[in-house]
């Protein structure tokens, strides 16, 4: 997964490094340091909830990622902020949990935000109902119908990866 943030940071350096930050640019990196396995553990508790391995691989490269795809995609939190949705927006629980769109609601209501806290999409995990369940990667946003599932990080990640090297052939 490094190596796609990698590409990720250089690309959109490349093409846009004026709108980063000076370290940014020196670095080659739209991310942060690492989490450390403390912060992780803490937010584990505080959750109530194990996280999945890729989200902690994630964490331990990058504690939070900007996503810099033009105002489409979520910018990744820092582990200190990641929460429950039924804790940061409870209007959009209302919403997604009454007549045909329940089936979507009952999966929000377990959502953890991981990005877009402050974007106009977020990007949540979905933790399984059964042990033998795998999570679920969601990326929402009232503008999408419906939800764009995605198979795991490195699946989103390299979605966003091909959406700006498409982007930058085309400029």
């Amino acid at each position: 997964m490094k190596d796609i943030l990698r590409k990720i940071s250089e690309l959109a350096i490349r093409l846009n490094g004026a709108t980063f930050t000076n370290e940014q640019n020196e670095l080659q990196w739209l991310g942060n340091s690492p989490a450390s396995m403390e912060e992780i553990n803490l937010a584990k508790t505080r959750l109530g909830i194990e996280l999945p391995a890729d989200y902690i691989r994630f964490l331990l490269t990058t504690n939070g990622f900007f996503t810099p795809c033009d105002s489409t995609e979520p910018t990744f939190e820092t582990i200190n902020k990641v929460d429950h949705l039924k804790n940061i927006d409870t209007y959009l629980l209302e919403i997604w949990n009454e007549g045909i769109l329940i089936d979507i609601g009952e999966q929000l209501n377990r959502a953890i935000v991981i990005g877009g806290l402050n974007d106009e999409q977020y990007f949540f995990l979905i933790p399984p109902l059964m042990f033998d369940e795998k999570w679920q990667y969601w990326k929402f946003a009232n503008w999408i119908p419906g939800v764009q599932p995605y198979e795991d990080l490195n699946d989103y990640f390299t979605s966003v990866l091909n959406l700006m090297t498409n982007q930058s052939k085309k400029s």
